[in-house]
């Protein structure tokens, strides 16, 4: 793939999981999901507004400058110890429209995540390290979601690893 052709399909990418995060804020009634939806979206709009510098520069010359993309998502310990001070206090049905909506965002980051993974595999080599830090942090933002999900469903589970087991074995 070209790399103009990459940098459009990964604006497309970025702009609808933004959109979705949007969405999800406007729509929750949970405060605690706006905050997390709300940094989703500040998130991906960094990577809009990345993405955008780079196709400018690469139009107007056709070169880019790499230059460090951040996240402001953290990291998996910090995400644990702010969602143990947030223990539920309804009960799991007063979540379903939340756990519909982190579904709605999980879908859509592995689908954007694996769009990454393939632009890696296959965009010439000099363009790989532009895709592969949008790889990693689009993966934490699985990760993050995931662990929300889980969270709020009760399943005992914390990013994959069984966290407590109400039988005892």
């Amino acid at each position: 793939m070209e790399l103009e052709k990459a940098i459009v399909t990964a604006l497309d990418y970025e702009v609808r999981i933004r959109d979705l995060y949007q969405s999800l804020s406007d729509t929750t009634r949970n405060s605690q999901g706006r905050e997390l939806f709300t940094a989703l979206q500040n998130d991906e709009q960094q990577h809009v507004d990345y993405l955008t510098h780079l196709l400018d520069q690469w139009r107007q010359n056709g070169m880019v400058k790499d230059s460090e993309l951040s996240t402001t998502i953290p990291s998996g310990s910090e995400i644990k110890k702010s969602l143990e001070k947030l223990k539920p206090v309804a009960d799991r049905d007063d979540h379903k429209m939340e756990q519909q909506m982190l579904g709605k965002a999980l879908e859509m980051e592995v689908a954007t995540s694996r769009f990454y993974q393939q632009m890696v595999a296959d965009i010439d080599e000099q363009y790989r390290p532009l895709f592969m830090r949008f790889l990693e942090i689009e993966n934490a933002h699985i990760d993050l979601v995931q662990a929300q999900l889980d969270f709020i469903s009760g399943t005992g589970y914390w990013f994959d690893m069984k966290e407590f087991d109400m039988s005892g074995d």
